[in-house]
């Protein structure tokens, strides 16, 4: 069988280094807010090119706190509307309505599956505040364009990076781009936690202080709390973690862009769409990331079976898009025709840093010799 994903071959890599890591904090005695959270924080930071690191709880926490912010801030209130993809997981939409703001799902590009800035024109009203780009997959949104938007109408932009650390595009990175943005160090994530963790990376000094407070009580100064806030902070151990994991995160990303060459390269078969990549050598201006690898079929579940059959383990991200799920009755109504089509196409090939090219060939000789029904 080839996994879809081996998380625990992936960390026995740094096994060594991950309990070094992990037996100093315990031996530190220091648990919160400790010197792991504020290395991490600056080597991320670093990473990304920015001057804040945020860390915090999640990747949810990190986008509905950054809007939360700015509503401190005075820059958008309650009722405010935010433009986000129809084709998103729940968390981007999650974090809007949590902040009590009205999202406007639009229609993504169909070839990248991220935000279209002509779609994204169309749907600005005079109560947009916000553009909540997601770099689906690994792929960076059309940031140059969108950002020349967000600059014309006044807008602000939280990048959704949870799939795309280290992702660039003009030569740079995921986080650089918005005026803040989000990331998830979800396990399975191409810099992954061994639990839950997330960060904001902004350039922005007031947001970056507002939202140290906010995910800590509301509070800048133990006692003294400025804002209604929560408890939402990156521990020392999952920093010490994602400390040592940062290292490797180059290596890794290269790996992935190496079995993404073998499947793009290899599969032929006429029923599956491919994603859709540009030459890393011929335009090295953008970099995937290949958080996953996702092509689409017409007849996925019979793909899907062909596929497990053949020993290849295979995932659907993400089955149900958010307008038609039953957390949100006020938008069941709503037809975004490009959106389900995507999410009743897709399917997510076994993509990792320690997958074998042998394996990657595996999945290839499995897809190319699928069969359609012919209907």
């Amino acid at each position: 069988m080839v996994p879809f994903l081996d998380l625990g071959s992936v960390n026995s890599q740094f096994r060594n280094e991950l309990i070094e890591a992990i037996t100093r904090v315990v031996d530190s005695g220091w648990y919160i807010q400790g010197e792991c959270v504020k290395k991490f924080e600056a080597a991320f930071a670093d990473f990304c090119g920015v001057k804040h690191c945020v860390g915090v709880a999640n990747g949810l926490d990190a986008l509905t706190l950054t809007l939360r912010a700015w509503k401190e801030l005075g820059k958008i209130q309650e009722g405010d509307e935010v433009i986000v993809p129809a084709n998103t997981y729940i968390a981007s939409i999650l974090a809007i309505t949590e902040n009590k703001l009205t999202p406007v799902l639009v229609e993504p590009d169909e070839a990248t599956y991220n935000l279209c800035p002509e779609k994204v024109r169309a749907a600005i009203t005079s109560k947009t505040k916000a553009i909540i780009p997601v770099h689906l997959y690994g792929q960076l949104s059309a940031m140059p364009a969108l950002m020349s938007l967000a600059e014309q109408y006044n807008l602000l932009v939280l990048e959704d990076s949870a799939q795309a650390h280290g992702a660039s595009l003009d030569g740079r990175k995921a986080g650089n781009w918005g005026n803040a943005s989000g990331f998830s160090f979800y396990p399975g994530k191409n810099l992954g936690a061994l639990g839950d963790a997330g960060a904001i990376t902004t350039n922005d000094d007031d947001l970056a202080g507002v939202l140290r407070a906010l995910g800590n009580y509301g509070s800048h100064e133990k006692y003294k709390n400025l804002y209604q806030g929560v408890n939402s902070r990156l521990d020392e151990v999952q920093a010490a973690v994602l400390g040592v994991k940062l290292k490797y995160l180059d290596i890794h990303t290269a790996h992935r862009r190496k079995i993404a060459q073998v499947y793009l390269k290899g599969i032929n078969n006429a029923a599956l769409t491919l994603p859709m990549s540009r030459s890393e050598d011929a335009l090295s201006c953008e970099r995937h990331v290949w958080h996953l690898f996702v092509i689409r079929c017409q007849e996925r579940i019979a793909l899907q079976e062909h596929l497990a059959k053949s020993g290849v383990q295979t995932l659907i991200h993400y089955p149900i898009p958010p307008h038609k799920q039953q957390a949100y009755p006020q938008f069941n109504h709503l037809n975004f025709t490009v959106t389900e089509r995507i999410h009743q196409e897709v399917l997510s090939l076994p993509m990792s840093p320690v997958m074998t090219l042998e394996s990657a060939e595996v999945v290839v000789d499995a897809c190319n010799s699928f069969v359609t029904s012919g209907r």
